[in-house]
């Protein structure tokens, strides 16, 4: 009978989705992954209604269904038995990204070179603020004291983590170029430091006439000098060396190799950027960097409107990547970084979307979806609200959110506000302006104004009829009616109660951290699915060791072959699964060593996977660590913070 279960359920979303439009089909350990010709093709109403479909989403060039752990093999078999196109998720990933073209594939590249390199960017950003709160003698006056009493090593250390990221920057955009250009990294590492050579003229040094230091001229006319600052010399040298390095390897012989290839593609790379690439494009990076300027400073705040207008519309289209690279080169050569400032505006605004349908809303299924998307945006997370509300509503509040996003925007630009770094959003976001108190006062008052105009506007004009009535056939792929005819609210809390009767006879398991870091609450996690418990309740880890580890006593029941997930069964009944990462799954088990096997039984502190968290981290993934209950009981830890693997945890477990 339970076979019956999922053959229908595939074969009901196959229907709905469209065989024809099924391009390949693979799985994760929670959700379904299709590859689809027109999205707009699928009846969404239709898959809800389906009992084992918790939720869909299309993101990445996938369509997404969520089913849940155990659930998702299960259909996802019965679909194989129905002469689907079939793949493994590294295959489906290949054919995602032979997909992208022109720009589309660009920014993709964009995306997968500066988000590795995001958080040290931001975190020196923090560093420049503290530093600028510190050693301002405004703030030193309000205690009787000046800059002038603190110690010389004080200030060299300071700046040794304020200028290093910045100093080194070509070094650390070749390191993560040269990974996805198909490259060594620790080729591309050495050639970025040799663009930044202390031996070669600096090139802030050559651009102060004042400074005393010129270039050194190769053949008399090509001025050679470091690439401080230079972002697209960096990404050019990546690109040339890694291409060098795969063809080499092709034709070196296996004994050469070693030695040879790196010896060749340092050299050949170095001296193409250094007597060509280099001087033109420091050239080209600086009149960008010009005309950008000149944008954010057009006057009664134009060029603001036209940024804070449009980068929403970049974000849905993904080309949003290409303002990462404008920004970097902005902070390397200017010190500031006004572009981020403007951008911001729409994440703000964003949440006067998901308050207002959150207020307005008479249908449960939004009003959830609403918060969830609202807490999920507050840290920066903006494709729920985007995907989630904006879009899927008549445009309306998508077009009050864009006008917003602009005026917020338009009067930053007049203010003449901007940030020391960039990577945080919403929330983190005030962060980046603590340097300097005006700067901070002005950002955090027209971001308030921004949620609360958004908000006024979308109850005034942007929420559809079809929110403001009561549901009537389906909530959220639930039937109003159960089978039995009555409200399924009533048999909802009649099925509850007989649950929460049953677990307080049943004895809860002793749980202990999966892994060394610190734990989170579940609504924290920057995944939607999981944030919004739509899989079960649970905690998270923010991991900072690489051993994962069993957190109850049980059997395996679900051991995934790319390690980035465990499912557990307890003696006492309850599902648990260890997901390790967010879209981890991506990396097709590469980083990631299983340990364990389905069927097998584990102790608490068993060794279950073995995460190289380099690697994974360099891919650009999230390693927060998700302990999810997916059988249905309610978590609640008493305390979150400081944790160390296999440490108890004092953790509220009801069915």
């Amino acid at each position: 009978m339970e076979g019956n279960q999922y053959r229908q359920a595939a074969g009901a979303i196959v229907n709905a989705v469209g065989k024809d439009n099924i391009i390949s089909a693979t799985h994760c350990a929670t959700r379904l992954r299709l590859i689809v010709k027109d999205k707009d093709g699928i009846d969404e109403k239709a898959l809800l209604a389906i009992g084992l479909v918790k939720g869909t989403f299309f993101n990445a060039g996938q369509y997404q269904i969520i089913l849940g752990t155990g659930i998702v093999n299960k259909v996802y078999g019965e679909m194989q038995d129905m002469g689907l196109n079939v793949l493994s998720k590294q295959e489906q990933d290949e054919i995602v990204k032979s997909q992208q073209t022109g720009v589309k594939r660009m920014m993709r590249m964009l995306g997968d070179i500066f988000i590795p390199i995001i958080p040290v960017i931001a975190a020196t950003g923090l560093f420049l603020g503290l530093k600028g709160c510190v050693f301002n003698d405004n703030v030193l006056g309000l205690f009787g004291l000046s800059s002038s009493i603190i110690p010389d090593y004080v200030v060299i250390l300071v700046n040794v983590l304020t200028e290093t990221a910045f100093a080194f920057l070509p070094a650390l955009i070749c390191w993560s170029a040269f990974k996805v250009f198909g490259g060594m990294p620790v080729i591309g590492l050495v050639i970025g430091l040799m663009l930044v050579s202390p031996s070669l003229p600096n090139a802030y040094a050559v651009a102060d006439p004042g400074s005393g230091v010129s270039a050194v001229m190769a053949f008399s006319r090509i001025p050679i000098v470091g690439c401080q600052g230079s972002v697209l010399t960096a990404i050019l040298a990546a690109f040339v060396g890694a291409s060098m390095e795969k063809k080499l390897r092709k034709i070196m012989p296996n004994a050469l190799d070693l030695i040879m290839t790196p010896f060749l593609v340092m050299l050949g790379t170095f001296l193409v950027v250094m007597l060509g690439i280099g001087p033109i494009m420091h050239v080209v990076e600086l009149e960008l960097v010009t005309v950008v300027e000149h944008l954010v400073h057009l006057p009664f705040g134009i060029g603001g409107f036209l940024i804070g207008a449009t980068y929403p519309l970049l974000v849905i289209t993904g080309l949003h990547h290409t303002y990462t690279m404008i920004e970097t080169s902005l902070l390397a050569n200017t010190g500031f970084n006004p572009v981020i400032t403007l951008c911001a505006m729409y994440g703000f605004a964003n949440v006067g979307t998901c308050l207002a349908f959150f207020v307005k809303s008479k249908k449960q299924s939004v009003r959830s979806t609403s918060i969830g998307a609202m807490l999920s945006q507050l840290f920066g997370i903006s494709e729920p609200v985007l995907f989630g509300i904006q879009l899927r509503y008549n445009l309306r509040p998508l077009l009050i959110m864009l006008f917003t996003s602009g005026m917020g925007a338009a009067l930053l630009s007049v203010l003449g506000i901007q940030s020391n770094s960039y990577g945080l959003a919403v929330l983190p976001s005030y962060l980046m302006y603590i340097y300097k108190g005006s700067q901070l006062l002005w950002y955090f008052i027209i971001s308030v104004c921004s949620v609360a105009c958004c908000f006024v506007l979308t109850c005034l004009f942007g929420i559809p009829k079809e929110v403001l009535q009561e549901d009537e056939d389906v909530k959220g792929g639930i039937p109003v009616e159960s089978d039995s005819g009555k409200p399924v609210q009533e048999t909802m809390q009649e099925t509850m109660q007989e649950t929460m009767q049953k677990s307080m006879q049943r004895e809860m398991p002793e749980i202990t951290s999966p892994a060394t870091g610190t734990l989170v609450p579940l609504n924290e996690v920057r995944d939607e699915v999981f944030a919004n418990k739509v899989l079960g309740d649970g905690f998270a880890v923010d991991i900072t060791d690489g051993r994962i580890l069993a957190p109850v006593d049980g059997t395996v029941a679900a051991a995934f072959d790319t390690g980035h997930a465990v499912g557990i069964r307890t003696e006492e009944g309850q599902e648990i699964l260890v997901h390790i990462g967010i879209d981890t799954v991506e990396l097709g088990g590469q980083g990631f060593r299983l340990c364990v096997e389905q069927g097998q039984n584990v102790k608490r502190g068993d060794l279950m996977v073995e995460v190289d968290m380099d690697y994974v981290k360099g891919k650009g993934k999230d390693l927060t660590t998700i302990v999810l209950f997916t059988s249905g009981e309610a978590v609640a830890l008493k305390e979150y913070g400081k944790v160390t693997a296999g440490e108890r945890l004092d953790c509220l477990v009801n069915g």
